[in-house]
């Protein structure tokens, strides 16, 4: 994706590979938050960032050469041409066309590994507000703060941790599993930079070996965490969708299209809702 930089920061061409409101609020994400003018901010791997939709542009607020080549090119996927990948996930699969069509504009977040595999243990028998609720009282109580909010706590500061130390957080039964996940990331029996490159199915085994991380949130880990985008998380909305309105759909006939596909059938089905 081309950009150029302006004294309000990088400017990226995007009129229609870069919708925020669907990427920021298709349930990939839970730090990013808006204001009355529509312009998201949040604080990632310890950097402020703005954005907002000017036109056919999408604006990041500060941002420079150096740090749109250094982190934002990675972390929003800019050299995956997603109207190309739509194009193909439909083709592999036309029952998607309508998903595709409504929500254009969906992008994948390459999310620090560690932050993901944590909010997606939060994010259990759990809704949006009250992971959004609890992932920032985690940041403000163990994070560094940046001026302009708190950056996510390394796993090494959290292994040190028991849980009932994260009581403050009203996890509930998700601190032991916060705990868990933070001493075998830090110690190494969970390698997640290792993972990024592993045979999927090995992968998640590994991931799986965390205390209270079964299936779903080691897909999700994958996906969002790991960019392994033939990843495809199911829960209990994506059930309903491959039982009913998208019956049929599976991730094997998707294959390297499968982690976009599950964000359209995903997004798609809890709009319907």
């Amino acid at each position: 994706m081309e950009y150029q930089i302006t004294k309000r920061g990088a400017e990226l061409f995007a009129p229609v590979q870069f919708d925020l409101v669907n990427t920021f609020e298709c349930g990939q994400c839970f730090r990013w938050t808006a204001d009355d003018d529509g312009v998201y901010s949040a604080v990632v791997r310890g950097r402020y960032i703005r954005l907002y939709r000017d036109g056919d542009i999408v604006v990041l607020e500060g941002a420079d050469e150096q740090s749109i080549e250094e982190l934002w090119r990675e972390y929003f996927d800019l050299d995956t041409d997603y109207e190309d990948l739509r194009q193909e996930m439909v083709r592999l699969c036309p029952l998607l066309d309508k998903a595709a069509a409504k929500l254009n504009g969906i992008r994948i977040l390459y999310q620090e590994p560690w932050e993901a595999l944590c909010s997606f243990i939060i994010s259990q028998n759990n809704n949006i507000p009250r992971i959004q609720g609890i992932v920032s009282r985690l940041c403000e109580g163990f994070g560094e703060d940046t001026g302009n909010g708190f950056s996510f706590p390394a796993a090494e500061r959290l292994s040190k941790l028991e849980p009932d130390d994260l009581a403050p957080l009203r996890a509930g039964f998700r601190a032991r599993y916060i705990i868990d996940a933070a001493r075998k990331c830090a110690e190494g029996s969970v390698d997640l930079e290792k993972l990024k490159t592993a045979p999927i199915e090995d992968a998640r085994k590994e991931l799986m070996t965390i205390t209270g991380v079964g299936a779903k949130v080691a897909e999700c880990t994958l996906l969002y965490g790991l960019h392994r985008m033939e990843a495809f998380p199911i829960d209990v909305w994506m059930k309903k969708a491959l039982k009913d309105e998208f019956a049929g759909i599976t991730p094997e006939m998707l294959g390297h299209t499968a982690g976009i596909a599950q964000q359209y059938i995903f997004h798609y089905t809890r709009n319907s809702k």
